[in-house]
């Protein structure tokens, strides 16, 4: 869907770079997310793809065609920064925007309609928005920003005011949105979000591209070869005599059962061979990282 060719941005007669040589590929019907610290690039990125400012040099590709004005009506994009007129009714909103859009106005009062029954606001549309908590303000501008049908839907910290339910409510709706063709690219810190929702990411730390790929792949890369083990009806003789050979990390007893971390870089097999001389296997998983510390441990390897 969006193809970026080893784009670099700076600032201040070149003094600062805001990326460098910067290149991702974002399938169709993907939720793609982009990471990094603050600071990084993220947001010179997202305003290059919405033609708010343009790259030095480099280029950025649509469905294979080059990014151009036409793209425009393809595109919906929610800023962290939202950008709502407080004095203006709900409705009026909706309306506008969306003809800005190229929507016709009872296409937008349709599709108004449609996503107020989706997030249960039905009773908002004559209220001013300065009328309306952070919360309620929050569901307006993501219906603004998806209100056009985008194919490629950008979202900067989507999550941003919204207590434990409502942002439940609006990941709903996001993942709805891919399964009807919709891409996203997701630019947030919220580290739970993006293993939950994302099948790709990309990590951008000082200006360049410092790791990508799927998600599973990326946390794959990362991982130590450290499993954790829980057994019961352990037999201290022999666990003595395991303990000599590997090393037991977190060891922690209760209720009958023995948990512990453990690293191995050998068979699994022949782990596992060992670990039942000692008791009985109540589970035995290897510890993948999450993105959380895939994300600190790339960034501080980098820095």
């Amino acid at each position: 869907m969006l193809r970026a060719e080893h784009i670099t941005k700076t600032y201040n007669a070149g003094k600062k770079t805001a990326l460098e040589d910067f290149s991702i590929d974002v399938p169709t019907g993907s939720i793609y997310g982009l990471l990094g610290p603050n600071g990084a690039g993220k947001t010179s990125f997202i305003r290059i793809i919405n033609q708010i400012t343009q790259p030095d040099s480099g280029e950025i590709f649509i469905n294979g065609e080059k990014l151009n004005p036409n793209h425009i009506k393809d595109i919906g994009y929610m800023p962290e920064e939202r950008g709502l007129y407080k004095n203006m009714t709900v409705g009026d909103q909706l309306l506008y925007f969306g003809e800005l859009k190229g929507m016709t106005r009872n296409e937008a009062l349709q599709q108004a309609k449609y996503w107020f029954e989706q997030l249960e606001i039905d009773q908002w549309w004559k209220k001013k928005l300065s009328e309306l908590s952070k919360g309620m303000a929050q569901k307006i501008q993501f219906v603004v920003t998806v209100l056009h049908r985008p194919k490629l839907l950008i979202l900067d910290e989507p999550f941003s005011g919204f207590d434990p339910v409502n942002a439940n409510l609006i990941k709903d709706q996001i993942i709805n949105l891919k399964k009807q063709g919709t891409t996203i690219i997701l630019s947030t810190h919220r580290m739970e979000s993006v293993e939950e929702m994302c099948d790709y990411v990309a990590l951008i730390n000082n200006a360049k591209k410092i790791l990508d790929g799927k998600i599973f792949e990326v946390r794959e890369k990362f991982k130590k070869n450290i499993f954790g083990v829980t057994l019961s009806e352990v037999n201290a003789e022999h666990f003595e005599t395991f303990k000599n050979h590997f090393p037991v990390n977190n060891y922690v007893t209760e209720n009958n059962l023995v948990s512990f971390d453990l690293k191995n870089d050998s068979d699994q097999n022949m782990l596992l061979n060992e670990l039942m001389k000692v008791g009985k296997i109540r589970s035995f998983d290897e510890k993948i990282p999450s993105m959380n510390e895939v994300f600190i441990n790339a960034v501080s390897t980098k820095n």
